[in-house]
């Protein structure tokens, strides 16, 4: 080669071509910086939907070792390794940034095998945009990679495109298991036969590490609540699959049985999946349904709010013998009904369970206070968050797995009161910005069937400003400030001498919210002014105070805006406040648009307008579906953002009368997990309407974390109001422990004790609590009487 070089080509030209095709690669391969090899089944089905493949990655190593897998899939996988569960994925993510997960393994040596199911659902879906199939997989070794010989092989067994779990989900399994490869996850499995995978070009961005932990997998044994017998009264079996099953008759008289059923509480609504072990015969049909609540006394597999047709539920016809039965996509609920078609006396029982899947694990956070129903209010706000967490903090994980931007915003005090690790948090943050709109709008959904939301993308801007403050992390602020200048752009273009337009997104600024009349939505305008007073901070704070006056003088304009709204409202006589309504009042009073006696009228305002609503007055207008819209309605959504405005103007014990009754309401009927809205109607699992939850570990406990002022910085923000006694912890970010806190009322006043696992600064304002104002230096404790609370 050198020769033909020296012959054909120049001196320059060839020392040009040597670079490129000799010491180009070769320190590409020193640095580990080769292209990611994505790996497909190669005979893809021509549909494209809705299949499966079964891929093995073999390697031996000749002695024990410290190993690194690392993993990535356009769609939903789980990992065996050496027969045994050992992962899932993958954390969704946009094509532009695309993040592989670690596990770390200590093998012994040996030959090792890891077998890897996908699932190709083809369509879009809440967790992801439906990217070109692949998977990727290296294995490490001292930071090297090893060679691994990978088969694959599409199971056949799964029938395809048979029903969607829902318009947001993927595909309920409908699986005959003597059509697959039996014993393929084993390693002494022969899959010589098998072909080897295709390396597929995919455009993705640059792979990184996954930002987050990763998620956990939790088993739960199962004993059933109820069980017997059973009779299909419904037609073919894929006609209508969970009409079928809801029909059936569960206590025949005159029909013989076709099978057994049993049905579980699994205690709260969760994201997992059932794993049986059961001896059936061959043929031998078992059927899986979920549901959040039982209607009729039924678990009844239908999604309610779907926005289409659901169906959730799993179909199997099992080879015959023992078998486990352990579906490969998680579904949420917390009832689970199993019906098995075969001869009653030939179904054995030989193990039930679910794994659950979910980010954070027990809490570190607590609340016990002398009132019991509040410490149940808040821990089933935990439980909520938990149920809703899983490589995002979504929704609900039921119906859509979504992650919503406002739902993080909101969901971030949640998430710190019982946690420190706020990581989930943070990658929200991130991937609203990365998908954002080509007009620079930051998403209100993503990465999955992005959506748009002008309030949204305004929150997203105070948020990233509140994460600043828990955290102290400086770093996401320089690295997001571009995006957030793109943002504040789109809106600055769809902004009038009235206020932002309605054609900049969707204005959801709650659910039954009635928007005034005019040209622009003053709710929105008020989330607007918010972000752009957030945004001079945000400039302040990295040294970007050339810009600070542009921000400044747009929340200007915004100010007089909606100054002049409020205004021309109370000039018009009548019942101003109704006109304004509930929203707009409160956001007015958080932004603190009202002074003197408009502030006064506008609480007064705002508490009567809450007892007006349902759950306190039953006779009210109730909130039955998305459509719905009324002026006397109230959701535990803006309860984020109506109650610290209360809680801050002395209301505490109106506010805990609150949660006593609406979200004491909410409890009814063994409801172990949150509401969507104050009906049973919607979903029943919604980490969103716990905001008791963070509102009392702030006020009762009295710490609000202010990293923006230092680090380990805290305010002193107690609100008791007739409580007698609390205790409780608050979480240090970062992973440092717990502070302990705990005070009761004596003779001489509230007895405050605290004690730290670090040293802390505590702000306290003298003029709120009787005090000289100062900032206490705690070392490990620190004890104080106040008289006046």
């Amino acid at each position: 080669m050198r020769n033909l070089l020296r012959t054909c080509l120049s001196g320059k030209q060839a020392f040009f071509y040597i670079i490129i095709f000799f010491i180009f690669p070769l320190l590409a391969k020193a640095s580990g910086n080769s292209a990611p090899k994505y790996m497909w089944y190669r005979d893809i089905p021509k549909e494209g939907k809705d299949y499966y493949v079964a891929f093995r990655g073999q390697w031996d190593l000749t002695s024990e070792s410290d190993c690194e897998i690392n993993i990535l899939g356009a769609s939903w996988f789980v990992g065996w390794l050496d027969g045994k569960y050992f992962c899932e994925g993958p954390a969704r993510f946009p094509a532009d940034y695309p993040e592989y997960q670690t596990y770390k393994i200590h093998l012994s040596a040996g030959h090792h095998v890891l077998a890897i199911q996908v699932h190709q659902i083809g369509v879009v879906t809440r967790i992801l945009d439906n990217p070109k199939p692949f998977l990727y997989c290296v294995v490490n070794k001292e930071g090297q990679e090893i060679p691994v010989s990978w088969k694959c092989e599409r199971l056949k067994g799964y029938e395809s495109q048979v029903r969607r779990i829902n318009p947001e989900l993927g595909y309920m399994e409908w699986c005959d298991t003597r059509q697959l490869p039996q014993g393929w996850k084993k390693v002494d499995f022969d899959d010589s036969s098998w072909n080897e995978p295709m390396i597929v070009p995919r455009k993705l961005g640059k792979l990184t590490p996954l930002s987050t932990a990763n998620t956990r997998t939790v088993e739960h044994l199962l004993k059933p609540i109820a069980s017997g017998q059973f009779v299909n009264k419904f037609g073919y079996d894929k006609d209508d699959p969970a009409a079928r099953f809801f029909l059936c008759n569960l206590s025949p008289k005159e029909t013989p049985s076709q099978g057994v059923w049993r049905r579980y509480d699994l205690g709260r609504v969760r994201l997992m999946r059932p794993r049986f072990l059961l001896d059936l015969p061959e043929g031998s049909i078992v059927d899986f349904a979920y549901s959040e609540e039982l209607r009729n006394g039924r678990v009844s597999p239908w999604i309610t709010l779907s926005a289409g047709e659901s169906c959730n539920m799993d179909h199997y016809v099992a080879r015959g013998g023992e078998q486990e039965f352990f579906p490969l996509t998680p579904k949420g609920g917390r009832f689970l009904e199993i019906h098995i078609y075969a001869p009653p006396e030939k179904i054995h029982f030989i193990k039930e369970e679910i794994v659950e899947r979910t980010y954070f694990g027990k809490p570190e956070g607590s609340l016990q206070t002398d009132d019991s129903l509040l410490n149940r209010i808040w821990s089933v706000g935990v439980k909520t968050l938990r149920a809703c967490s899983e490589d995002a903090l979504i929704d609900n994980p039921t119906r859509e797995r979504g992650q919503w931007t406002g739902d993080v915003a909101v969901g971030m005090n949640i998430t710190a009161s019982a946690f420190s690790d706020l990581r989930l948090i943070k990658r929200g943050l991130v991937q609203s910005a990365e998908c954002a709109r080509s007009d620079g709008l930051v998403a209100g959904l993503s990465p999955g069937r992005m959506a748009y939301l002008s309030t949204y993308a305004a929150q997203w801007v105070t948020a990233c400003i509140h994460y600043w403050e828990l955290t102290g992390d400086l770093k996401l602020l320089n690295e997001l400030f571009p995006f957030a200048e793109k943002n504040i752009e789109a809106f600055v273009k769809q902004t009038t001498s009235k206020g932002v337009t309605d054609s900049l997104g969707w204005a959801f600024v709650d659910w039954g919210y009635v928007r005034n009349p005019g040209p622009s939505d003053m709710g929105v305008n008020l989330y607007y002014l918010a972000a752009l007073r957030d945004m001079v901070r945000w400039c302040d704070t990295i040294d970007k105070r050339g810009l600070s006056n542009h921000y400044q003088k747009l929340a200007n304009d915004m100010t007089a805006i909606v100054k002049k709204y409020y205004i021309s409202e109370f000039q018009r006589g009548g019942d101003a406040w109704k006109r304004i309504g509930y929203h707009r009042a409160v956001l007015g009073l958080k932004l603190g648009i009202f002074d003197g006696t408009r502030e006064n009228e506008c609480i007064e305002y705002i508490k009567g307008h809450m007892l007006r609503c349902f759950p306190n007055d039953t006779t009210a207008p109730r909130l039955s579906d998305p459509e719905v819209n009324n002026s006397r309605l109230i959701t535990p959504y803006f309860g984020h953002y109506a109650m610290p405005v209360l809680i801050e103007h002395g209301k505490m014990d109106f506010v805990l009368n609150q949660y006593r009754k609406d979200w004491g309401w909410m409890l009814g009927d063994d409801r172990t997990t949150w509401l969507e809205v104050f009906d049973t109607r919607w979903s029943h699992c919604h980490q969103w309407s716990g905001c008791p939850t963070w509102q009392m570990s702030r006020y009762l406990l009295g710490l609000q974390s202010r990293y923006d002022l230092g680090n380990r910085h805290f305010v002193f923000v107690l609100n008791p109001g007739s409580l007698k006694n609390a205790q409780g912890t608050i979480p240090v970010p970062g992973g440092e422990g717990v502070i302990k806190i705990e005070w009761s009322r004596q003779s001489d006043g509230l007895h405050y004790h605290l004690e730290t696992p670090v040293p802390i600064y505590l702000h306290i304002d003298g003029k709120q609590y009787g005090q000289k104002s100062k900032v206490v230096h705690i070392e490990k404790e620190f004890d104080t009487v106040f008289k006046n609370l």
